[in-house]
């Protein structure tokens, strides 16, 4: 029986993956800030889904969170983060500025950077690590969250080398437009979704379910030899090369 760890599990995307990894029979640690949240989802996906509160991006938080996470991690899944410049006031002066970006970063960099790196001595030969980008890393005007997106792919071209030694994959998914999240905190126009949606060639938008069986192929023994890899779930909003 595999053990997975999937970060920021409770709502959207991070819930999809934990409950497919649960349905093929694996237990599944979901992890978060919002301890009530994460327990209620545990609950409601079954037994083999269990719940550990933490913020991903305190090394304090992660190093304490350690002794209730999985002595053998066969899957590791990076998934939490978001664009931390929705629902906040537009940052005045250079502080502000910097602010926003270091806000951005840490949520999305340094979360998926501190569980790596302390759940690396316990991930499993022939395993992998799963990290969740965005279109947004592939194009303009998205300021300081694509920024971040396009750093956890850099990144993630350093993790292949080191886990490879391992037979362990490391690779990123970035998904387009995915609906049924709480990623634009309402703040999704119809005007806006119209647009999004006609840049795909397949005329609709993603669904936390495309990006959740993405997650399970690069998990498993048919993508192993897959690794460093980007690979775009976007309904061919944008082509990949």
């Amino acid at each position: 029986m595999r053990q997975i760890v999937v970060t920021g599990g409770g709502t959207g995307i991070g819930r999809a993956v934990a409950e497919a990894f649960a349905a093929q029979g694996d237990q599944v640690v979901i992890t978060g800030r919002r301890k009530d949240v994460l327990e209620e989802t545990a609950a409601q996906l079954g037994g083999n889904v269990r719940a550990v509160a933490f913020d991903a991006s305190d090394p304090v938080q992660v190093q304490a969170a350690l002794d209730t996470l999985p002595t053998r991690v066969d899957v590791l899944v990076n998934n939490a983060g978001g664009n931390t410049d929705i629902g906040a006031e537009t940052p005045s002066g250079l502080l502000g500025v910097a602010a926003a970006w270091r806000a951005n970063l840490d949520a999305n960099v340094l979360s998926a950077v501190l569980v790596t790196t302390a759940l690396r001595p316990r991930l499993a030969a022939g395993g992998a690590v799963v990290s969740v980008s965005s279109i947004a890393a592939h194009r303009g005007g998205s300021g300081s969250y694509g920024s971040a997106k396009a750093a956890v792919e850099a990144w993630n071209l350093t993790i292949a080398q080191d886990l490879g030694k391992d037979q362990i994959t490391a690779n990123v998914i970035a998904p387009g437009y995915i609906e049924s999240t709480d990623f634009f905190q309402g703040g999704m126009t119809q005007q806006r979704r119209a647009t999004l949606l006609a840049q795909t060639a397949n005329g609709r938008a993603g669904t936390p379910a495309d990006i959740a069986g993405t997650v399970l192929f690069l998990a498993s023994p048919a993508a192993g030899h897959i690794t460093g890899q980007t690979l775009h779930v976007n309904g061919g909003a944008l082509a990949g090369r």
